[in-house]
């Protein structure tokens, strides 16, 4: 590819990206007035023809690496698993 080639593709992506990131905005959006829709009727689960909305507090139970790490510093070591991965940017 050429120099010419590669500064369109980035162009092209950029503008895709930034179409994306409208279209989120969109779709946050229209949750937001969909949960503050339940929260008027006071619902956690609102049915309609088509679909069925819920909007419910989950619980879920997460290790705090950091505390472990301070309060036993052996045990995390034990257990710590490191990853690699590659990391794509354009500047």
């Amino acid at each position: 590819m050429t120099s010419t080639q590669i500064d369109n593709r980035v162009r092209k992506l950029k503008a895709l990206e930034a179409e994306q990131k409208k279209l989120e905005a969109e779709a946050e959006a229209i949750k937001t007035e969909l949960k503050a829709e339940l929260e008027a009727i006071e619902a956690e689960e609102l049915a309609t023809t088509n679909f069925t909305i819920r909007w419910k507090e989950v619980i879920s139970n997460r290790l705090d690496s950091k505390a472990l790490k301070l309060a036993m510093p052996t045990v995390y070591e034990k257990f710590c698993k490191s990853s690699t991965t590659k990391r794509f940017t354009i500047a």
